[in-house]
Formats: C-alpha cells, sequence, structure tokens
C-alpha cells in the first residue's frame, strides 16, 4: 500500500505564498490544493504533468482528490504562477513547477507519438530571440522553443 503523500509544510515559501495569494481572494488553502503543490514541488523542476498524470500520481499515494478538482487547482496555481503552463499540440496541456528566472528560458523536447518532455537550455535560441525582437523593435519577455520529434523509445519503435 503506497504512502500518503505530505502536505506542504506551512514553513514552506511557495505555501505561504499560496496562502497568503488565497486569501487575498477570500479563499482557502485547501489539503487537496497542497497535495497538488506538494506533488510537483517533489518531482522538482524539469517534470511536465498532466492534469490526469497527476490525479493518477495522488491516486496512488491513496490521496482523494477528484480529477475535476485537480484541473481547477491547476488553473489556479498557474494562475497565481505557481505552477507554469506548457500546451502542446501532441501532449495536450502539461504543468512544471515555476521556478526563479533563472529558469524562464527554458525549451522541450517533445515527442510527437507518446508525449515524453523533456527541457534543455540553449544560450544559442536565447540569442535568436533576443535578436528578432529586436530587429523587429520588440522587447523580449520570454524565449521557449519546443521541438517536435521522436523520443529513443518510440523511434525504435517505429523502425523495429
Amino acid at each position: 500500500m503506497a504512502a500518503a503523500l505530505p502536505p506542504v509544510p506551512a514553513s514552506h515559501p511557495q505555501a505561504d505564498q499560496l496562502r497568503s495569494s488565497l486569501h487575498g481572494r477570500g479563499q482557502r488553502l485547501t489539503p487537496q490544493r497542497q497535495r497538488v503543490l506538494a506533488l510537483f514541488e517533489r518531482i522538482g523542476e524539469g517534470s511536465h504533468l498532466s492534469a490526469e498524470e497527476v490525479h493518477q500520481r495522488l491516486l496512488r499515494a491513496e490521496e482523494r482528490v477528484s480529477l475535476a478538482t485537480v484541473y481547477r487547482t491547476l488553473r489556479l496555481l498557474s494562475s497565481m504562477e505557481l505552477l507554469r503552463e506548457l500546451e502542446l499540440p501532441e501532449g495536450g496541456r502539461r504543468f512544471e513547477l515555476a521556478t526563479g528566472d533563472d529558469h524562464r528560458d527554458h525549451h522541450h523536447l517533445v515527442c510527437v507519438r507518446c508525449g515524453h518532455t523533456e527541457e534543455f537550455e540553449s544560450q544559442a535560441v536565447l540569442q535568436a530571440g533576443e535578436q528578432a525582437a529586436g530587429l523587429h523593435g520588440f522587447r523580449l519577455l520570454e524565449c521557449v522553443l519546443n521541438v517536435r520529434a521522436l523520443c529513443p523509445r518510440c523511434a525504435a519503435a517505429e523502425q523495429g
């Protein structure tokens, strides 16, 4: 039997940010909201989960939360900038833990078959974004590239 996931500690900075932001909106820090945030904090940055994957992981850990609650919580945590939402044509919407600006300009390799997502950073991509923005009089806010590909497992299955 899987162990229950611990809630986000009350002294954790993101829990404090979540609690104060929710309070400002007249909402509560519910156990379900804590569980979703705690899951992303445990898996760390660089992990991209769909709502269904979040729901399944919580169920495997014997955390009772409905899929509808997971969807609402992911939208809420994204709007509060505690999670980042990545919308992929092949993989639907995926979510990752929002970290400091040092991790803002990262890119994704996305398998078009299974949806597996890997992050990478590239100074060349960032420079190309800055150059293109400057050339057209834009001010660059964020530079994100999504590369559509086949992961090694799907590429091997296609060849075999």
